[in-house]
């Protein structure tokens, strides 16, 4: 397998970093070197494995991961997902983070993906996606779902970040970031200061918070809160993800958070 992406590989993917927690222990297995020629058989491997067995829950919503010239040239990406039950998949990190995320949240995948179909039967495919389709490759791409107490939520709203990371630091301890954007987890391999996710508030059905619950409670509940009028508002919140407590060294020292181009104020 063509295991460059870029200027990384996928054997030098740091499976210690805090933000792939959910993707680990399939990514991990996947990144090891192994007799598989592509990203997208190492993917389809992998998902024999996790849902093979036609007892397993999650089966009917992981799709087959096919070479990326399955796709036609005439037909969108999604589209085709949603129609044939494949994702088209290149060799490169931008895609096998994708197919991490359909193995780890397949049902949340397989929302916004029937979300996005929906939306290009009814309007087509254009020159500009449409509030919808934009919102949805966003949360796709870039999003992630943070489960906090009342307080940090309420600071990042508000752009408070001295409140966010610093007063109410050891809040942290009781939250939860989940990483949901694929492109995010590709640029996170390479970290820079001023990455930014575009965050949604995790649904009270995914039920108590704690360190262990599972993964599949919060796939079921985020796929079930995905309200496609609500996303079209573009309800996101940035969060510069590097500023969180315990995900970044330089975080430490609190004059990190003086930086206004990457922890900018408020404006209405």
């Amino acid at each position: 397998m063509d295991r460059r992406a870029g200027q990384l590989s996928l054997a030098e993917v740091d499976w210690t970093r805090p933000w792939l927690a959910h993707v680990r222990d399939i990514g991990e297995v996947i990144a090891l070197p192994t007799e598989y020629t592509s990203v997208a058989d190492a993917l389809q491997a992998a998902s024999q494995d996790a849902f093979g067995s036609v007892n397993s829950a999650a089966a009917h919503v992981v799709p087959a991961f096919v070479a990326q010239d399955r796709l036609p040239s005439n037909r969108a990406y999604e589209a085709y997902i949603f129609e044939t039950g494949t994702v088209p998949t290149r060799d490169n990190l931008h895609d096998f983070f994708n197919g991490l995320t359909w193995l780890a949240l397949p049902r949340t995948k397989r929302r916004l993906n029937a979300l996005q179909a929906t939306e290009i039967e009814r309007v087509g495919v254009g020159a500009a996606r449409g509030p919808l389709r934009d919102a949805l490759t966003l949360f796709d791409e870039n999003g992630a779902v943070l489960d906090a107490p009342p307080v940090l939520w309420e600071a990042l709203v508000a752009r408070d970040w001295q409140r966010l990371f610093v007063t109410e630091r050891a809040v942290w301890q009781q939250a939860r970031l989940l990483v949901f954007g694929h492109a995010l987890l590709d640029k996170l391999c390479q970290p820079r200061k001023g990455m930014t996710a575009h965050v949604l508030l995790a649904p009270p059905s995914a039920g108590p918070r704690s360190a262990t619950r599972s993964i599949a409670a919060d796939d079921a509940a985020i796929a079930r809160a995905l309200d496609p009028a609500h996303l079209a508002t573009k309800p996101f919140v940035p969060l510069p993800v590097l500023g969180i407590p315990g995900w970044w060294l330089d975080n430490e020292n609190f004059s990190f958070y003086d930086d206004p181009q990457v922890f900018r104020p408020f404006r209405p």
